[in-house]
């Protein structure tokens, strides 16, 4: 029996190498989102906190440079959040360029795959056609020997 071989199984090979090296490279677009979006979570929050105490201590009482001291520390809470949000804006992008990729690459993958299968029913059913025929061959034959 005739064995299957795919003709683009190289080809197949190369897609699903590069198939996996972009899921790798997502994966790590994804790891740094969620490290850069975590940072910029617990700078919102430290804000958040820090703007709660002050006005729980605006209440009790403040020296001027106290509120001086909290004024220039939100302030650089804020310039601190606006470069993370840039940050968290490009790893976003980064990630969102990644997955489009990934989505390429299955599809590519997927096409090939498809026509492995296509390529190996026809292979199927031209085997089945060629031990048909070879059947009915030998039946011919065996009709053949038993009327002479």
């Amino acid at each position: 029996m005739v064995q299957f071989t795919y003709r683009f199984e190289k080809v197949l090979t190369v897609r699903e190498q590069e198939k996996k090296q972009t899921e790798a490279a997502y994966n790590e677009a994804v790891r740094s989102f969620e490290k850069v979006a975590t940072k910029l979570y617990e700078l919102l929050k430290k804000k958040e906190d820090l703007i709660n105490y002050q006005n729980e201590r605006l209440k009790t009482g403040l020296t001027v440079d106290e509120i001086h001291h909290f004024a220039k520390f939100i302030d650089s809470l804020e310039h601190a959040i606006e470069d993370v949000q840039q940050k968290v804006n490009q790893a976003r992008a980064k990630m969102q360029w990644y997955e489009q990729k990934l989505i390429e690459k299955n599809l590519e993958v997927r096409k090939y795959e498809k026509m492995r299968e296509k390529d190996f029913s026809a292979f199927q059913e031209e085997q089945n056609r060629i031990e048909a025929q070879f059947l009915d061959e030998i039946s011919s034959l065996m009709y053949n020997k038993r009327t002479i």
